[in-house]
């Protein structure tokens, strides 16, 4: 099994389980498949972040140029680790809000 997510507008608004990234649906990938079905861009996403950095949650961004999943950022001062796409900060107030 694996997982996808729905993106519109750049934004995730549904994660599901579904059939293995490697099986093809009519003859389509899974992503396009599933995108199709739905009328919403569709791509897959991974708990262990082999993929597109990190796993998808609702209202996480999908960064198309990235091709990564990026949490909301959780405050103004947070910063994008560009190798990570997860949030960072020095502020020792806020290093216990993190996205990991």
């Amino acid at each position: 099994m694996a997982h996808y997510a729905f993106i519109t507008d750049g934004i995730v608004t549904e994660v599901i389980t579904g059939i293995d990234e490697t099986e093809t649906i009519e003859g389509l990938d899974t992503e396009t498949w599933y995108g199709n079905f739905r009328g919403q861009t569709c791509k897959r996403t991974s708990y262990n972040g082999n993929i597109r950095k990190n796993y998808a949650g609702i209202g996480s961004t999908y960064d198309e140029s990235r091709d990564a999943f990026i949490a909301p950022k959780c405050h103004n001062e947070a910063i994008l680790d560009e190798a990570t796409c997860r949030w960072t900060c020095s502020n020792a107030e806020h290093m216990e809000i993190r996205n990991d």
